[in-house]
């Protein structure tokens, strides 16, 4: 009698394989020899997601160990706070350091609490070993990385990935340890980045310079998160800086992101005129009306998705409506606080894009849900 699996193709199997959890995929190898050789294969292991929440999954190290060289791009799923989660996922990285030289994508991701004093060495020093290792990285994630990242894990990346498309560092963390030379230096050694993520006490005058140089690649898409003390204190990033960059990459699109801990004042110094705005993110403690006004302004031709979190009032919902009139391209607006009628009308009315809003008429419990626009 044929062997199950034999009257499936190898092909058919891992198509099959890649949507199955690692568990799952551990018990298939143990089925019959056609089922193994299906189940280590690489078309299985290109694309994946490990989640070190389930405790048994630590009984998988022995098998994942056999297909680690046929992962390119992996999502890494952890909590730091609890041991056992925390110990599989540097134990998957640091082996993957000494494996894996064919790493393409590597994207990290943190559930739960940080513990208190938690400067993560272990998690970050593995990160490094990746950085040492995979010379054909090409996308590194930490946005979701709790700890706080520094110039030297940005210079490993800038002397062992020289591939790099697409990095993120701007994760939550509230103390801001890149500096600008790092990441002016990542910016030479890396020329096809086109995809960055920084808090914006990383970002100088001397990168806009280097990305807006004739002979870069096409850069894309920049991220900027305001959220920690030195942030506030950056230095203005001149318009005309901007204005140039903008010219050399007319397709360029940047993501504001603005914590409480950003003054009016810093605020100001921020949003320039020529900055391509496509995504802007409100958190602030302090005014929200003059951000909105200054986006309905300047970016009517870039804005597709706004996002406020402020208390209620006469004057947002008037710059909201004046944003409505002038953005007609917004795909998404989400406002969390109640607002009258007129601006959600305005919305509706001008801007025939939309795709999603929160947009409240009287109070609701949280969480607020969005609105699909069909």
């Amino acid at each position: 009698m044929a062997e199950p699996g034999e009257q499936l193709p190898q092909e058919v199997l891992a198509l099959i394989f890649c949507h199955l959890p690692l568990w799952d995929r551990a018990a298939a190898a143990r089925v019959c020899r056609a089922w193994a050789a299906a189940a280590i294969c690489s078309t299985v292991w290109h694309d994946t997601t490990i989640s070190c929440y389930c405790e048994r999954e630590g009984m998988l190290l022995p098998y994942l160990s056999a297909c680690l060289d046929h992962i390119r791009n992996l999502r890494l799923e952890f909590e730091p706070s609890k041991e056992p989660s925390r110990r599989m996922a540097k134990e998957l990285l640091t082996a993957l350091a000494g494996r894996t030289p064919g790493l393409r994508g590597l994207r990290l991701e943190c559930r739960g609490e940080k513990p208190l004093f938690d400067a993560g060495r272990d998690v970050l020093d593995a990160v490094s070993a990746i950085c040492r290792a995979a010379r054909e990285l090409r996308h590194l994630d930490l946005r979701r990385l709790p700890f706080t990242l520094d110039d030297a894990l940005v210079l490993r990346a800038a002397r062992g990935c020289p591939e790099l498309r697409s990095l993120f560092l701007n994760n939550g963390t509230l103390v801001g340890s890149v500096g600008p030379g790092s990441v002016l230096e990542l910016l030479e050694a890396c020329p096809r980045l086109c995809t960055l993520g920084l808090h914006l006490a990383s970002l100088s005058h001397a990168a806009l310079e280097v990305l807006a140089a004739p002979d870069r690649a096409p850069f894309a898409f920049l991220a900027l998160r305001c959220a920690c003390p030195e942030d506030t204190r950056a230095p203005p990033l001149p318009n005309e800086a901007w204005a140039v960059l903008r010219r050399r990459h007319p397709g360029l699109a940047v993501e504001v992101e603005l914590e409480p801990a950003m003054p009016a004042e810093s605020v100001t110094r921020l949003l320039q005129p020529a900055v391509p705005v496509a995504a802007l993110h409100l958190c602030l403690s302090g005014d929200s009306t003059g951000p909105v006004r200054f986006a309905a302004l300047h970016y009517a031709a870039t804005l597709r998705v706004l996002e406020v979190r402020a208390a209620a009032s006469a004057e947002l919902d008037s710059a909201l409506e004046l944003l409505a009139e002038r953005c007609p391209g917004l795909r998404e607006v989400h406002c969390f606080c109640v607002v009258r009628p007129s601006v959600l009308h305005a919305f509706l009315a001008h801007c025939p894009r939309l795709r999603s809003y929160t947009l409240k008429l009287t109070r609701e419990r949280h969480p607020w849900r969005p609105t699909r626009v069909e």
